[in-house]
């Protein structure tokens, strides 16, 4: 077992993920057929061995709560340790909602304070990743640094955070709110240190007002001398925080060079498990660059399309670039394209549906069409 706890923030989602995020949080969101974005933290940490860890919730978990259960497909159901969730806990000003990372780090304090272990891996619930958890902390322990920073070279459009490492490998400049490519590496946003920083991050900033983790917290390290290292993970990656990247994301699941990175051999991605029976391709049926989970019946035309489990896709419908949840029915003749539709929605019969790649249309939950 690794010297190190784990900590997913589980609890905030952002507005820009819209209808895919009013039942849930975007930790719990459905990906690549039949995962949960929680699934990646959650599978890093049990492939470096680390058994104890702590998802910090607030709002709209439950489909979080019902995805991961006591942690047993992770190995982390145990009597001492192992999986824990950490609800919403009121806040000293009399708030009862976590407005940044700080926040949620001061509410479960007490328990940062209980853990055993000397490291904490902090990182975000919706991260698509699959992180040699393992080497990076052997990178961190050897580095000396107050924290470890994990990074990619591959820079997201979107704001985010950029370090800037100089030749030794430690953090010489953060740059905030970057938008596309530019100096230094994009963060993925997990970070490891000892519990020292973490509490002292926590402590500096509750007593001074700030809340900003990245600049009073992680700048008030460096400002005072302190080291950050950086890692570069060299898979794939993304922050899943849009429609627009939660849809791509999923479409860069239909190139196999992204799904060995996301899911290799040596670091399995674990989920909670269904037992459905394989899925029926019917005389007719057409079947073109698609990632198809078990239980689908498949009668249609589908192209370039993630479908999830259990989904239903009658005679005559044609499907193109689009993502089905699970237990979605698509009616005879139906035509759909790059249309995300949630889980158990249904859509009748020769019903016309047409989003864009770029702004694809997303069907809610359980609506019926």
């Amino acid at each position: 077992m690794i010297n190190l706890h784990g900590l997913i923030l589980a609890d905030r989602s952002s507005h820009e993920l819209r209808e895919l995020v009013m039942c849930r949080t975007s930790a719990s969101l459905p990906y690549a057929g039949r995962y949960r974005l929680i699934d990646f933290a959650l599978s890093s940490m049990q492939n470096a061995l680390v058994r104890d860890v702590g998802v910090i919730m607030q709002q709209d978990y439950q489909s979080l709560l019902d995805h991961i259960g006591s942690g047993k497909e992770w190995d982390m159901s145990r009597k001492r340790g192992g999986l824990r969730l950490l609800p919403p806990f009121g806040l000293d000003d009399g708030r009862s909602q976590y407005s940044s990372i700080i926040d949620a780090l001061i509410s479960v304090q007490g328990y940062i304070r209980d853990i055993k272990q000397d490291y904490v891996c902090l990182c975000r619930g919706s991260l698509a990743a699959n992180i040699d958890l393992a080497e990076v902390m052997k990178r961190h322990v050897s580095s000396g640094a107050d924290v470890t920073v994990v990074c990619s070279e591959r820079s997201p459009e979107r704001r985010h955070y950029r370090f800037v490492a100089d030749d030794n490998g430690y953090v010489s400049e953060m740059l905030m709110h970057r938008t596309g490519a530019g100096e230094g590496y994009a963060s993925l946003e997990m970070y490891i240190m000892s519990k020292e920083p973490m509490l002292g991050i926590i402590d500096r900033c509750d007593s001074a007002i700030n809340r900003k983790f990245h600049r009073d917290g992680l700048g008030g390290i460096l400002s005072g001398g302190g080291r950050i290292a950086v890692y570069i993970h060299p898979g794939y990656a993304v922050n899943i925080d849009t429609v627009d990247t939660y849809y791509r994301s999923n479409m860069d699941m239909l190139t196999a060079q992204n799904r060995r990175e996301l899911f290799p051999d040596e670091r399995p991605v674990r989920t909670k498990g269904r037992a459905d029976v394989s899925t029926h391709y019917a005389e007719g049926a057409s079947v073109k660059n698609c990632f198809v989970a078990d239980g689908c019946y498949i009668e249609g035309s589908i192209e370039n399309c993630i479908i999830f489990r259990g989904v239903e896709i009658h005679k005559g419908a044609v499907l193109k670039n689009c993502i089905i949840m699970q237990d979605t029915v698509i009616g005879s003749g139906a035509e759909l394209s790059s249309v995300i539709s949630d889980k158990d929605v249904t859509v009748g019969e020769f019903i016309t549906l047409a989003g864009s790649p770029r702004v694809p249309l997303v069907l809610p939950k359980g609506s019926k069409i």
